[in-house]
């Protein structure tokens, strides 16, 4: 099951109580005080790995919490420390304070240990309040409450390129053709229900990972479809790859108008990166050549740019494809790589 956002509670543990005690053995007198340290609560730590890729493992948690430090003992005994609470999320996951709303973590490196929440101290046994006037101290301290946090988890996927177009216009089909990524494939719109990775190998040493989103409707960023709910997942990206239909009745302009416009409203930042456009369904238009170069003129985009004259207030390339006949594919992951070296 594909969860990307949870929101729970989540408390380090509180310190152990010092221990109030006295030595008692056979021929000490007046062995005084020996009441040993509280131990500290556990903290509360998060842990990225790349082997988790969802956050299900936290769907219907309420309240998460660290041990809780053991109290002192006798013969200047401290208490053991609580286990912390080791919190595994994916890479791209984000922590947020449920109550502000403000970012409190970011964790998107493999391996990324963070502490979030420091246990509380444990007690001072007695044998720490010995004085010269009072010799024999029945007086330990409690040990301190840990801290607390509502906390919300998004997680937000990592990739190189993301795509973006309207459901049923074949990014499904094109990331299962150039990567190792199998996603549900169908002939009806959101076959695509959660986000997809894939790593396209471009040659024997170079490669990126592609992002496959569900298929964004106009209005999404206002909530409508499912595109809202995981255009936060290309928001990582460094390229966005728009896939227009040669096929669909829509026109090329009013696609490419309605997703630029809704990647827009979503995240102006979002909008600004650098991108490209595939005309996918190659294979399947009757007149594609008139719409392409109706397409180019009503923009005054180029077929391709150069690298080194590069304008990115428009697509890098333009590039008819067909995922079913495998039509421009080659050309689509060397120009894309080339777009991403260049970032």
């Amino acid at each position: 099951m594909f969860i990307d956002s949870v929101n729970f509670s989540v408390s380090s543990g509180k310190g152990g109580a010092g221990c109030a005690s006295f030595r008692r053995e056979k021929h000490v007198l007046l062995g005084g005080p020996d009441g040993g340290d509280g131990g500290n609560g556990g903290d509360v730590y998060f842990i990225v790995d790349n082997n988790t890729h969802t956050l299900a493992n936290y769907k219907g948690k309420r309240a998460l919490k660290a041990q809780n430090g053991q109290p002192g003992l006798p013969r200047n005994m401290s208490g053991k420390k609580g286990e912390n609470l080791n919190l595994i999320v994916p890479p791209g996951t984000v922590v947020y304070d449920n109550d502000s709303g403000d970012i409190l973590l970011d964790l998107t490196i493999q391996g990324q240990k963070e502490l979030f929440l420091k246990g509380g101290k444990g007690g001072l046994g007695n044998v720490h309040f010995k004085t010269s006037v009072n010799q024999a101290p029945s007086k330990a301290q409690p040990g301190l409450q840990g801290e607390s946090k509502n906390i919300r988890l998004e997680l937000k996927l990592i990739a190189d390129v993301g795509l973006v177009g309207f459901p049923n216009v074949g990014k499904s089909t094109l990331i299962s053709s150039i990567s190792n990524a199998k996603p549900q494939i169908a002939n009806y719109e959101f076959t695509t229900l959660t986000p997809k990775l894939g790593l396209v190998e471009v040659d024997e040493f170079s490669g990126f990972v592609m992002a496959d989103i569900p298929g964004i409707i106009e209005g999404a960023s206002d909530g409508k479809g499912l595109g809202l709910q995981f255009l936060k997942h290309i928001e990582r990206t460094k390229i966005l790859l728009y896939m227009i239909d040669l096929a669909n009745y829509r026109s090329l302009k009013e696609q490419f108008e309605t997703l630029k416009n809704e990647v827009l409203k979503f995240s102006p930042n979002l909008a600004k990166r650098d991108y490209a456009i595939a005309l996918t369904r190659l294979d399947a238009a009757t007149d594609s050549d008139e719409r392409i170069e109706e397409f180019l003129g009503e923009f005054e985009f180029d077929k391709k740019q150069d690298i080194y004259e590069y304008n990115h207030q428009k697509p890098f390339f333009v590039l008819p494809i067909s995922s079913a006949t495998g039509e421009g594919l080659k050309e689509l992951k060397f120009n894309l790589l080339e777009l991403l070296n260049s970032n």
